[in-house]
């Protein structure tokens, strides 16, 4: 079975390696699609190689023909072509499609993931997003916004994407939690459940100031177990399962220590410094995407201390992605965090690419 760790996704970084092996190998076959395809969120490049060898194999996944469920591979080129598709379809799945349009436009339904609950939810929550994308499009401007009882905004969008979200989470057959419904009695909170966040970031959504997110956690014994975050406003992707790692647009990622530290929005009284370690803030005002940022080693930790904290929708899926990718997460007594169902409570944690500067933010704090 594929897992997407013996390719390379080509990016506009990695466009001289990619050139370069399309004109050793394939420049004639290759065609223009190709330079189009570097570094799309909505597309995937696929370079083969064995054990870390020569490359030996090119695919060009992109937005299929047939509707927003289907990815089109554009070109195939090498001999395992087999493997080729497999690993597209791995991508495509983890994209969000149901099928995948083979070079010959031939559409192929992608099989049904069998795995661990952690594969089915990664699978499921993909293709939520995506409808939670185009609910959130469709609904644009719909409505009256209104503002919660707890100060967050809210719209017509957030419903309309919970609606889509639960329609095709629900076979998962675990019970579901989200900022947008009552919650639901959890009888055993230390077995699975799930927490969806349909748009995670609305005052940005609102505003069209990006980023907003799609966000969705799998939690077990309390701790997050395997998560899916979407930007809804770029297309990026983060995925990732705890103790197997944590992807961004199909690349494997890793935390990295670093001097960026991405917090909440300050209320309008408050203040936000820079603590020591530290040389820059960042305020994104999408709490998924922040943490996502943690866990793909863009920024060096978050964190909610000086805050009256945050809901468990709001940071489930992108924690799970987080952990998957090695990073730390502490509550203020410097204890792992435990997540529980209930999206009315609030949060306070650090979360940080390591246990240094995780423990350095609650004693500096």
């Amino acid at each position: 079975m594929t897992d997407g760790r013996h390719t390379r996704l080509a990016t506009a970084l990695d466009l001289p390696a990619i050139e370069t092996l399309l004109q050793d190998h394939w420049l004639a076959d290759a065609g223009d699609g190709v330079v189009w395809a570097m570094g799309h969120p909505s597309a995937r490049v696929v370079v083969t190689h064995a054990d870390g060898a020569r490359p030996d194999g090119l695919a060009v996944v992109t937005e299929g023909p047939i509707g927003p469920g289907s990815l089109r591979v554009h070109h195939l080129l090498g001999a395992d072509q087999d493997g080729l598709l497999a690993e597209a379809g791995w991508h495509a799945r983890h994209m969000g499609a149901a099928a995948l349009v083979h070079p010959d436009g031939t559409p192929h339904e992608l099989p049904e993931v069998r795995g661990t609950i952690s594969d089915r939810f990664l699978a499921l929550a993909a293709r939520a997003a995506n409808a939670a994308l185009l609910a959130a499009n469709r609904t644009a401007g719909v409505g009256a916004a209104t503002t919660k009882d707890d100060g967050s905004p809210s719209a017509e969008a957030d419903a309309a994407a919970d609606r889509e979200s639960q329609r095709i989470l629900a076979s998962l057959g675990v019970p579901m939690l989200s900022e947008e419904r009552t919650d639901i009695g959890v009888e055993d909170p230390s077995g699975p459940w799930l927490v969806v966040d349909p748009i995670d970031g609305t005052g940005n959504y609102r505003a069209g100031v990006p980023p907003w997110a799609f966000s969705a956690g799998l939690v077990a014994g309390g701790r997050p177990v395997a998560g899916y975050v979407m930007d809804l406003s770029s297309g990026r992707r983060w995925w990732g399962t705890v103790d197997v790692g944590a992807f961004r647009d199909g690349r494997p990622v890793t935390t990295s220590p670093g001097s960026t530290l991405v917090i909440p929005t300050p209320p309008p009284d408050g203040t936000a410094t820079v603590p020591d370690g530290f040389r820059r803030l960042r305020i994104t005002g999408c709490t998924a995407v922040d943490l996502c940022l943690v866990a793909d080693g863009s920024a060096g930790a978050w964190h909610d201390l000086d805050r009256d904290g945050t809901h468990v929708h709001d940071v489930a899926g992108a924690l799970a992605v987080l952990v998957a990718a090695g990073g730390v997460v502490l509550d203020p007594d410097g204890q792992r965090l435990e997540l529980r169902p209930d999206t009315e409570g609030l949060i306070r944690f650090v979360a940080a690419a390591n246990h240094d500067t995780a423990t350095g933010l609650l004693v500096g704090t």
